[in-house]
């Protein structure tokens, strides 16, 4: 699960999903300031449909304080206006990075963000961006390779599926998805992306244990109700 750096999860049950605390993405791209918004141009409105056979995956903002792995230096860029840069960025734990750079984003301090993208490389910023530079918002930014989904398509879950392992996705996670409106904001990393694959915003990580709790799946054979 990673875009042009990212994708992940919550803990314990509805209440504190990460929704309610602030990812995976992620995001991707060389990001730059935003000039619109997400909505769709004017005209008529767009009539969703039904379509089966999704995979979902999620991603989220890593968070420094829940991680304890060995400190690991961290070069780049001091700005969001640069890219590939050698300025130091900081010692962060080793697992903080990994999952930075997996999901796109990390929080390392109040109102600050290490960020990752593959042709930016690591960044410090106030939040976690997607491909166009625009915060990422929890339970509304999704990410699509852009000849599957293209940028401010709309869509809800309809059916979650199943999980990994051919199960049902646990009610609470299915439901808080389910109840979220989309919009594709953001962009996979080239070649981890796909037809029928789509990536979902869920904040900031809950605990340390956040990767092995219900939060952090896959939705496969899903079914979105898409506005083009």
């Amino acid at each position: 699960m990673t875009l042009l750096g990212a994708c992940g999860e919550s803990t314990s049950g509805i209440g504190t999903a990460p929704s309610d605390t602030p990812s995976a993405s992620t995001a991707s791209g060389t990001p730059a300031p935003a000039t619109s918004g997400t909505k769709a141009t004017s005209g008529a409105k767009a009539t969703p449909s039904s379509s089966a056979g999704w995979t979902v995956t999620v991603y989220y903002t890593a968070v420094a304080s829940l991680h304890s792995g060995t400190p690991e230096k961290v070069t780049g860029c001091l700005q969001l206006d640069c890219t590939n840069g050698h300025d130091a960025l900081g010692s962060y734990p080793s697992d903080f990075v990994k999952a930075v750079k997996d999901e796109g984003a990390g929080k390392i301090s109040t109102g600050k963000y290490l960020n990752w993208s593959y042709d930016t490389g690591y960044w410090l910023d106030t939040a976690a961006r997607d491909t166009a530079g625009r915060a990422l918002v929890p339970f509304s930014s999704a990410a699509a390779d852009r000849d599957v989904l293209k940028a401010g398509t709309r869509f809800s879950i309809t059916q979650c599926g199943k999980d990994d392992g051919g199960q049902p996705i646990a009610a609470a996670v299915c439901a808080k998805l389910k109840g979220a409106h989309w919009t594709i904001t953001d962009e996979f990393t080239p070649g981890l992306g796909g037809s029928h694959h789509v990536d979902a915003y869920i904040g900031e990580e809950t605990s340390t244990d956040f990767t092995n709790s219900d939060w952090y799946t896959t939705l496969h054979k899903a079914t979105l109700s898409i506005s083009r």
